[in-house]
Formats: C-alpha cells, structure tokens, sequence
C-alpha cells in the first residue's frame, strides 16, 4: 500500500511539473501579450527619466506593447528597486537601475529592503553619464582651486545639492569634500530637478551632476560649470577642465544605466529583451538622442552587466568607507 502510495505521489508530482514547464514555455512563447512597466528611480525630469523614456517608447515599438514608464523617487532609488524586485518574475516588470541601486545604495543604506545580487536579472547596461562640477554664477569661485579655499574659509556653510541620499552626485560631493579636505553641507533633493531649481536660484552653492540638467543654465549663464569628473574631458564641454588635470584623479564618477528584472525572470526572456535593446541602443536616432546629452552608449550581454554591477559595488563600498559615511 505504501509503495503504490508513493508512486501515485511520484506522478502526480512530475505531472505537476510537466503542467507548470508547460505553463512556463507557453508565457514565454506568448511574451509580450500586454503592457510591459518600466519603473524609474526619481520623479519626471533629469538624466534618467529622459533615458528611461527614449528607451521605453523603442522597446515599446520593438514589441508590439506599450512600455509604461513608472517613476517612484525616493531613498536612492531603492524604493524602486525594491518594488521591482518583489514584482513577479515575468518580463513584465523592469528596472532602470542605477549606480544608487547596485553600487552606492547597499552601502548607504542600513537596512537595503532587497538583496542587489541575487533578487535581479541583468539585462542590459544601456549607458553611462560622467558627471560636472556646477556652482551658482553668483558664487564667487571661478576655479574648483577657487571653492576649496572658500569652504576652507566657510566649513559647513557652503553647500551642494543631490537628487537624493545615496546616488552618484552624493557621493561626489562626499568624494571632493574627502580628497580637498573641505567641509561641505550635503542637502539632498527628490531628484534632479528640484535641486537643480536651488541650485539656479542661489539656495545652493555647488551640485554635481550629469550634463542633461545643467547644461540648460549653463548656456544661460546661471551655473558656472568647473571640472568634470571622467578621465577624459566632457564631450559636450571640451573647454572644462578634469579633475585628474586639477590633481585630483580620484575625483572619477559617473551615473549609469541599466536594464534589470526581478531574479527569476526565464532566461529565454531575459535574451528577448537584451536581444531587443542591443538594436535600440544601435539606432541612429537612440545614439543621436543619448550622446547629444553626454551620455556614453554602453551594451553587452546580460552576463556583462552582472560582471560591471559587481565590480561598481565591490569599488563603491571601498569609497564610502574612505569618505567616512555612514549608513542610514
């Protein structure tokens, strides 16, 4: 009686099993058959926003669905991030992660609400933003030799803005007050926007950020812009000098963004999706859009951009801990 107990389970359990590898190969033969959501860390406007929505109306295009972009600021993207990762493992639901979601975030944050390595599928990094030291054109620095002895001469009253605790232009404020020996008072934003609006209004003296939401008020003389922190100069502002070249090589950040899914998402649809946006990110048009804001294009195979997200959180957790900051 026991045994053909038992072997009633056996089959019942492998039926189980065919049913559920057949349900499977079926969602995946069928992807996409509805709307798919790509959720951005910060509110509408900045860098991310703009990359998030030139990529989604493509990848809504290549498709045949519609890509909704959901924006969901706040604490470093890991709001977001977190929601996504909890989101079932379809396809249906994707991340715009950032240097804020896998590489600073897990070390800002106490107590990270998902797991960066194991509760996501990389599937594309899509491209990278070096970021620009701004002031107010007010500020009287015309040099980041000039800023240094202004905070020096000021501690804790000069102050720079982020789009929020825990991203790249936090850290590199946090960075440039480490390695000038300055003492600077971090005001974080939700978002760019907002604290690119202080920042022009002379609320804040300094911010570091990617070009898309300086530029605007640089060309309109209200922000100063002073060194770029790339190795090379700025593409889109070849005058300005690196930080390398003002002797400070460590100063190196940039924004980046990538593609990822909830861990577990089918492999077959994790490649539909790299698949896809490798001839996106090949586009005239894509490429026009992306490197007239100062991005640079990256692209690669799912196991590329899991290899870079490792080794930014591996190289992030070394600065954070240089700079003395402390997890929230």
């Amino acid at each position: 009686m026991r045994i053909r107990h038992s072997v009633l389970l056996a089959v019942l359990l492998l039926g189980q099993g065919i049913l559920r590898d057949f349900d499977l190969a079926r969602a995946e033969s069928n992807y996409p058959n509805h709307p798919l959501q790509l959720v951005v860390t910060v509110p509408p406007g900045g860098a991310a926003d703009l990359v998030a929505r030139l990529i989604g109306a493509k990848l809504g295009e290549a498709l045949g669905q519609t890509v909704v972009i959901s924006n969901r600021g706040g604490a470093g993207g890991t709001i977001a991030a977190a929601a996504v990762a909890k989101s079932d493992p379809d396809g249906y639901t994707l991340l715009l992660n950032t240097i804020a979601t896998h590489g600073i975030g897990p070390h800002i944050y106490a107590n990270l609400p998902y797991n960066p390595a194991k509760d996501f599928a990389p599937v594309i990094l899509v491209a990278k933003l070096p970021l620009i030291m701004t002031v107010n054109a007010d500020l009287p620095a015309q040099s980041v030799k000039d800023v240094i002895a202004l905070a020096k001469a000021r501690p804790g009253e000069l102050s720079f803005a982020s789009a929020g605790n825990g991203g790249a232009p936090h850290l590199a404020g946090e960075l440039f007050k480490s390695l000038t020996g300055t003492d600077l008072l971090h005001v974080p934003y939700r978002g760019s926007g907002p604290a690119v609006v202080d920042l022009v209004a002379g609320r804040i003296a300094i911010m570091f950020d990617a070009a898309p939401s300086l530029l605007p008020f640089i060309t309109a003389g209200k922000l100063r812009v002073l060194a770029a922190a790339s190795p090379e100069r700025h593409r889109l502002l070849p005058d300005i000098p690196t930080f390398a070249e003002l002797g400070f090589p460590g100063m190196d950040i940039a924004l980046w963004y990538g593609i990822a899914a909830p861990a577990g998402t089918p492999q077959p649809i994790v490649q539909r999706l790299n698949a896809e946006l490798l001839k996106i990110l090949d586009m005239s048009d894509i490429r026009k859009s992306l490197t007239e804001q100062g991005a640079d294009i990256k692209s690669g195979t799912p196991e590329d951009f899991g290899a870079f997200m490792r080794a930014e959180q591996a190289r992030w957790g070394v600065v954070v801990k240089q700079a003395g900051i402390k997890p929230e």
